[in-house]
């Protein structure tokens, strides 16, 4: 507990509900308990969370109160890109301590189902995602949280902690994707998951590599960000295979082997399903509509692979290596940054287009 004596603010979190508020509240464990050391059961934490990333799920959990099945019912802590440091562990915890700085994995599984026992924990069948509606999710100033899944991250700025998970997202994908060096490579989408996508698929070797955007401003980050990517301005109502010829030509002619879809929107799917070759993969990490209309015959007839994504599993070790070791900078990423009192109004300019944010972080 040695860090829990200095402790003065309260617990606070970020809130939504079914009528689309956001507001900042009093949120669990209150500062009595964690000061006390009360509550924690085995295998336990207490974590005092230091930076959270704003996703765009928590963006839409807010504006559109669901995604797909998950459902703002009641009032709803949202939050899942964290990192902080360990205040308290139960007696059985004995591979942290108080002190250690750590990245948050926001997934508590049962341990029991099949995904779980054959190393595929993010389709378990009891899976607890902090900030999926009913569970809470981690932008607080205090959690308590399974030890397993917090992930030590030793002289990492907490900002880079909070930004392992959208980098597990991108490392999910092109692990089952199969990204190769050399591989002609689309990604769909220059949004915060779209760009670390971009980011690492450059890293892997991928060449000639173009990603593409509805807005000018996001593919000139995206050209900042990585130089050699070749970028592709989508232009609303032109027909899905003109704009797959323009991107193909953009890509030297070279068609995609691979498509990163990190929109998921039925439209851009389509662009990268007429854009990839023969016997390539359109790999979506995107989350979409509920029902969708897809090119059925141009997937059949070319023989291109439609592969999905859930989350991630197995991720954190692989993300915290490439960051510490200078693979990977994501530190770019990062717009802006608020306190946590000004949760409204991060959200606000992570909801905006116009405001030129890419990852907004709120620190406690």
């Amino acid at each position: 507990m040695s860090t829990t004596e200095t402790l003065t603010k309260p617990n606070i979190g970020v809130f939504t509900n079914p009528e689309h508020k956001l507001w900042v509240g009093e949120a669990e464990p209150s500062l009595e308990a964690v000061k006390e050391g009360k509550g924690l059961k085995e295998g336990e934490v207490t974590i005092a969370v230091r930076t959270t990333g704003i996703c765009g799920s928590d963006v839409h959990f807010w504006h559109a109160g669901r995604i797909g099945p998950m459902i703002v019912t009641d009032n709803h802590i949202l939050g899942h890109e964290s990192s902080g440091e360990i205040l308290a562990v139960h007696p059985t915890v004995t591979h942290l301590s108080p002190g250690d700085r750590v990245a948050i994995e926001p997934n508590i599984i049962c341990n029991a189902c099949e995904p779980c026992l054959t190393g595929r924990y993010n389709g378990c069948h009891a899976m607890r995602f902090l900030s999926t509606p009913p569970v809470h999710g981690l932008l607080r100033r205090y959690i308590t949280h399974p030890a397993i899944w917090c992930h030590k991250i030793g002289s990492m700025s907490f900002s880079n902690g909070a930004l392992l998970e959208p980098l597990s997202v991108a490392l999910a994908g092109l692990d089952r994707a199969g990204v190769s060096l050399g591989d002609s490579v689309l990604v769909c989408g220059a949004g915060p998951i779209g760009l670390i996508t971009l980011l690492c698929c450059a890293a892997a070797g991928a060449e000639p590599l173009v990603v593409t955007d509805i807005d000018a401003g996001r593919l000139r980050f995206a050209k900042e960000l990585v130089p050699r990517a070749r970028t592709y301005q989508v232009q609303p109502g032109l027909d899905v295979e003109e704009t797959a010829a323009q991107i193909v030509a953009l890509a030297s002619g070279v068609q995609p082997a691979v498509a990163m879809e990190c929109t998921g929107v039925e439209s851009s799917i389509s662009n990268a399903i007429h854009a990839t070759k023969f016997g390539g993969k359109v790999f979506v990490i995107g989350v979409g509509r509920p029902e969708m209309k897809l090119p059925f015959m141009r997937l059949s007839t070319q023989e291109i692979d439609l592969q999905f994504q859930y989350r991630y599993c197995n991720t954190w070790p692989r993300a915290i290596r490439l960051v510490e070791s200078g693979v990977l900078d994501l530190g770019r990423l990062v717009t802006h940054r608020f306190g946590v009192e000004e949760a409204e109004k991060a959200f606000e300019t992570a909801g905006d287009v116009r405001s030129g944010a890419i990852k907004v972080l709120i620190e406690c």
